[in-house]
């Protein structure tokens, strides 16, 4: 899309620290002038609300016959991401904003798509405005594993830590199949305060390059 505002998303395992460096990079572009629409999915619609219910257990087959299918968890995230980008996403970029989102496709194409066709996932999300950047946040599954049980919360269906070793390794192939967009990729191992500040100079690298206007 020819547009000035941007849309950034930033991705990685659970546990990589995807939304707090969203949170981090959000209030800096704030501190700098900008308008900042800061989202993330599942959405807070009502389709991303089965789905965190899905994802800890609260919802699943009739008749307690089992949790969602790999398939039909894939076909909620799809449907979910186009009511986000229908009522927040788009009408914010249209508004001028930038747009930080914690997770997006490339989650659908990692988590799902390292259970089911990872084409047939890409299929389902054809319609998906593709963002302007995606920040990878690279974290080993032992380190994100720490992190979670130090965060705490319900655990959470992906959260197995053999799940997550295939699903680093589905990122990467989903990141190569994607040739076409801009991926960044850094290192989320370092402490906040490194990760942070290069998730703050690649985005404004970003602005810069779209000559997009502060507020």
């Amino acid at each position: 899309m020819a547009r000035k505002a941007r849309f950034i998303v930033l991705e990685g395992i659970d546990g990589a620290g995807t939304t707090t460096q969203a949170e981090l990079l959000s209030a800096a572009l704030r501190r700098e002038g900008r308008e900042v629409l800061t989202t993330g999915e599942p959405s807070d619609g009502p389709i991303g609300n089965l789905i965190r219910q899905a994802l800890t257990g609260r919802l699943g087959l009739p008749a307690r016959a089992g949790a969602l299918s790999d398939e039909t968890l894939a076909l909620l995230f799809a449907a979910d991401r186009m009511d986000h980008l229908r009522a927040q996403i788009l009408p914010a970029l249209d508004r001028g904003q930038v747009v930080i989102c914690d997770r997006y496709v490339l989650s659908s194409l990692a988590y799902q798509g390292a259970v089911v066709p990872m084409d047939w996932v890409e299929q389902i999300n054809a319609h998906a405005v593709s963002p302007d950047l995606t920040i990878f946040l690279e974290v080993d599954a032992e380190t994100a594993a720490e992190r979670r049980s130090i965060r705490g919360g319900d655990a959470e269906l992906f959260e197995d830590p053999e799940r997550q070793r295939k699903v680093i390794q589905q990122y990467l192939t989903a990141i190569r199949s994607r040739s076409k967009d801009r991926i960044a990729r850094v290192d989320g191992n370092r402490p906040l305060s490194d990760v942070s500040a290069d998730v703050l100079n690649l985005v404004r690298q970003e602005l810069k390059a779209a000559g997009a206007p502060r507020g």
